[in-house]
């Protein structure tokens, strides 16, 4: 087995002479030479391109069709999905929402986006968990519902149904259908 360096650059964006961009179907030229630092890809627009400057280190020349690359991809679910969700809700401040943030911030704790940083008990007998946010910094201040075992599989779907929603910003209803 021969181990060999190769370490050729994929087709550039624009003309490596002239710096344009290519076009989508506009057409290259592409040589391939070798010398002492390695291999050595130039792609040049038709215009640019000069047979004469062909040497003896060229390994290659081809013609091809610059094809714009599609756009990615969107992810079917985005990580920060259950956090924008909790930030969404902590900013409506709503009491009814209570039980989806406690169990969002589970998730993200669960995830390793939150950390559980510290647990009050309230003079009225509430719990209240400090969560601090591992990359941020941001602190979530949650009240525990201290959830039944009958009752989480409500509240579980009723977060799914949230993530699942188009996105909502803070003090924006979605239109009716």
């Amino acid at each position: 087995m021969i181990n060999q360096d190769w370490d050729i650059k994929p087709r550039a964006a624009a003309c490596g002479k002239c710096q344009t961009p290519f076009a989508d179907l506009q057409e290259y030229v592409s040589r391939l030479t070798y010398g002492p630092e390695g291999y050595m890809r130039v792609d040049c627009c038709t215009s640019c391109w000069n047979e004469a400057e062909s040497t003896p280190q060229v390994v290659s020349v081809w013609r091809g069709v610059f094809e714009m690359p599609p756009p990615p991809a969107p992810e079917p679910l985005k990580k920060e999905t259950a956090e924008s969700l909790l930030r969404a809700l902590i900013e409506k401040n709503d009491p009814a929402n209570s039980n989806v943030m406690f169990v969002l911030a589970v998730m993200l704790e669960r995830r390793r986006m939150l950390v559980e940083r510290d647990v009050r008990k309230q003079d009225d007998g509430k719990l209240v968990r400090v969560y601090e946010h591992r990359k941020t910094g941001d602190t979530f201040i949650i009240t525990d519902p201290q959830l039944r075992l009958d009752q989480i599989e409500h509240v579980q779907t009723e977060v799914m149904a949230m993530l699942s929603a188009p996105a909502v910003t803070p003090g924006t209803e979605p239109s009716p259908l």
